[in-house]
């Protein structure tokens, strides 16, 4: 058995936190339980509570919530098969995890993922209740569907509520999840529920409509696939369930009826011009989580490539509670691969062994060290290296600016132009337009919108962006002379001009290997006329802005005028990469990215002769935090 590690002494990203034995030889559940609401909605939930040969246990014990909006019954089945999958994604030789390849992708399951993405037996049979839950007009439930609109946030309090009294249920709660489980875990933690212990949330957006519904201030076109496969798994439901406790009428009823307009309106949104909902706005502010106010600890576990990237950090410093308490840990995963690798030698502890470490010590109070950990934790790209920290970005790295010339790297001879990244602005004005033509689909986006499945048809879908560089104009910079680490979130500042009244940029920044392999390690987004800046809320480091937010809001857009330059400051989602010596930095700038931003047909008709200025005077650069390298 592992030695429970003392919080005093710090724990190392690859300890072992003791989780004791098995407590219970059984797992009995019940399913399709109704959860009577206080408008008269039911929802539907899988019950999972530990016991033996004899029934489940008669002790109250603390319950884990997990709501979902993809029907627990896909879950619950999909689960049957978990151990047998677990043990044969384990028989993957691993990769060196300088990069996730294929082989990691199918080694997901291995690491523990499935557990807490659904019922986490692993903590069950430790002494938990676990419950999947159905949010309303999805699975089984009744009622319509409105993701993280005001009733269903009701609705996770009245759930709390319910579980709360139940006699199997000591009066503890913890809410998790994954993805959609995840930011619901989170919006219900800012509403202070009675009884509320802790927070385990994978892959959360801080702004699910910022960061995936609207990226850069374009339709996300997987926003609609999305839709449709929620709208499609709430439509077979768990008829004997329904039909047991009397609501198979109810949910018929609600079905035909209801009018949860989310795919009309999501086509609207793309399709209309200035569509309000186009725009963020107080509706869509409605349905976020209220950070400030979670005061239980939580755990925050995203990916450097999940599409919610750009919000982890942002996530764990909104959140009011003390380091140790609050954890996060972010890999160099997709949506559809955390925990890849995890259990391993060197690694993390499984994720559903991490995840009942942490609720035994903040929802059970045993003191196994887990506090100690981290409390960040990242896996650093270009080495596969585990760092653990006090803070993020690291505090060793310093601001540093690279200017775009026009000068050639002669390392991009397959992109549509080949210019340099330097320490010091352009002595000559140059005028580079922004190449048209269609993306090439064999990107990092693409792994990225697709969650990590991509990479199963070779490194040019995840690892090696020269493909869709060739309609992009790239800015490269000499061999680096040392090895140099990037640590923090980036700004593209740039010059532009247009023959059009909008623009659309795209950019990405690569690792590029003395063999020409492009490596992307992050990216960033932005329509023109979203540009404006709130200072306030932006992140700078030593007087430079390293990550402007912007409001888009309808109000805040700013007109671009054909012709006239304007300044605009792409930001650049966070990351942690070790670039080696001899390797070369680079950004590659697009006018858009497939399948990652759709630029609807009336804002392509405003967007003509896109350039990027390069001046002595007004220079554009990418702004970063970074060490080594001199």
């Amino acid at each position: 058995m592992v030695e429970p590690l003392s919080s005093a002494t710090g724990a190392p990203p690859d300890a072992r936190f003791d989780i004791g034995p098995e407590r219970y030889p059984r797992l009995h559940a019940a399913v399709t339980v109704p959860i009577p609401m206080s408008d008269g909605a039911v929802l539907s939930a899988d019950v999972l509570r530990p016991g033996d040969r004899s029934g489940p246990t008669a002790e109250p014990l603390p319950a884990l919530i997990n709501f979902t909006a993809y029907n627990k019954m896909i879950n619950r089945h999909g689960m049957r098969a978990n151990r047998a999958l677990r043990a044969l994604a384990g028989r993957i030789p691993p990769s060196d995890r300088a990069r996730m390849t294929a082989r990691d992708v199918l080694r997901t399951p291995a690491g523990g993922v499935l557990e807490p993405f659904a019922i986490n037996r692993t903590a069950v049979s430790r002494g938990y209740v676990g419950l999947m839950v159905d949010v309303r007009g999805t699975g089984s439930s009744t009622g319509t569907w409105d993701f993280f609109g005001p009733r269903e946030q009701r609705d996770y309090l009245e759930v709390v509520g319910w579980v709360r009294e139940q006699p199997w249920c000591d009066g503890r709660v913890a809410v998790t999840g994954l993805s959609y489980g995840a930011i619901a875990a989170l919006v219900t933690a800012g509403l202070r529920p009675e009884g509320l212990a802790a927070v385990f949330a994978i892959e959360a957006g801080e702004n699910p409509v910022r960061e995936l519904g609207l990226t850069g201030g374009v339709p996300t076109p997987g926003m609609l696939a999305w839709i449709l496969f929620v709208h499609g798994a709430g439509r077979i439901p768990a008829l004997p369930g329904l039909v047991r406790n009397g609501l198979l009428g109810h949910y018929l009823r609600d079905r035909i009826t209801a009018r949860s307009d989310w795919l009309r309106r999501a086509i609207r949104i793309a399709v209309s011009i200035d569509h309000p909902d186009g725009y963020l706005n107080p509706e869509w502010a409605a349905r976020l989580a209220h950070f400030e106010e979670i005061d239980v600890p939580t755990w925050i576990h995203g990916g450097w490539h999940d599409v919610y990237n750009r919000s982890n950090f942002r996530i764990y410093e909104r959140i009011p509670v003390a380091p140790g308490a609050k954890q996060i840990l972010v890999d160099d995963s997709y949506h559809l691969t955390p925990g890849s690798g995890f259990g391993d030698p060197g690694n993390p502890q499984a994720l559903d062994e991490l995840q009942c470490a942490f609720f035994d010590r903040w929802v059970k109070g045993i003191d196994n060290g887990i506090d100690g950990y981290g409390p960040v934790t990242v896996r650093r790209q270009g080495d596969g290296r585990w760092i653990r920290r006090a803070e993020f970005p690291d505090p060793a790295t310093r601001v540093r600016r690279l200017y775009l010339t026009a000068d050639p790297s002669g390392t991009a001879s397959h992109a549509a132009a080949d210019g340099g990244l330097s320490t010091a602005p352009t002595d000559t004005e140059y005028s580079l337009t922004v190449p048209t033509g269609r993306v090439s689909a064999a990107s990092n986006n693409t792994a990225v919108m697709t969650m990590g499945v991509a990479l199963l048809f070779g490194d040019r879908f995840g690892n090696d962006d020269r493909r869709s560089e060739a309609t992009a104009l790239t800015f490269t910079s000499a061999p680096l002379e040392t090895d140099t680490v990037l640590s923090g979130p980036m700004n593209l500042h740039l010059l532009a001009a247009v023959d059009g009244t909008d623009a659309f940029w795209s950019v990405t920044v690569c690792d590029v290997s003395p063999d020409g392999v492009s490596a992307p390690l992050t990216r960033g987004a932005l329509l023109s006329t979203l540009r404006a800046t709130d200072s306030a809320d932006s992140y700078y480091a030593e007087g430079e802005l390293l990550f402007a937010m912007h409001p888009m809001t309808a109000d805040s857009a700013l007109p671009v005028t054909p012709g006239e330059a304007f300044e605009i400051d792409v930001e650049i989602n966070p990351t942690e990469a070790l670039l080696r010596a001899g390797h070369r930095l680079r950004v590659a700038v697009s006018p858009t990215s497939f399948p990652r931003h759709l630029i609807p047909p009336w804002k392509r008709r405003q967007i003509a002769g896109q350039r990027i200025l390069l001046r002595p005077d007004r220079p554009s650069y990418l702004s970063f935090r970074a060490f080594g390298g001199d």
